[in-house]
């Protein structure tokens, strides 16, 4: 059975990321090292959050049509170096496009603040984090 395709793609954004000059946004250290950019279905938004965004005060979460990056995503299993294994998630999407992500991909973007955990995120986020 294959999986549904999703509507969105997410990256989400430690609180520092500086403001793209060129329309584009600049590149993390972790999809620099990777050679692609970490995105996460709605799904995966949850345990991302908890695992790699714990200590983050607030984060910028940008939600990304599918279909405008479809042809540069391909769907990887993590391989559990970083953050361990991710059971239970699936395969994750990652965007092999020269590291390109602006305001052609970006479809909208909100601003979530940490309150101890993420747990209230999920819960709070309504139809925005549509799967």
């Amino acid at each position: 059975m294959t999986a549904p395709t999703p509507r969105y793609l997410y990256k989400l954004l430690p609180s520092d990321t500086p403001t793209p000059e060129s329309g584009t946004l600049p590149v993390s250290n972790l999809d620099q090292q990777s050679g692609f950019i970490h995105l996460s279905t709605a799904l995966q938004v949850p345990n991302t959050l908890k695992i790699f965004f714990k200590d983050e005060p607030l984060i910028y979460v940008l939600r990304i049509e599918y279909e405008k990056v479809e042809g540069d995503i391909r769907w990887e299993s993590p391989d559990g170096k970083v953050g361990g294994p991710r059971g239970g998630e699936g395969m994750f999407p990652h965007l092999y496009n020269g590291h390109k992500l602006g305001s052609d991909e970006i479809e909208s973007m909100v601003i979530w603040k940490n309150e101890g955990d993420w747990d209230h995120v999920s819960e709070n986020a309504g139809s925005w984090l549509t799967y």
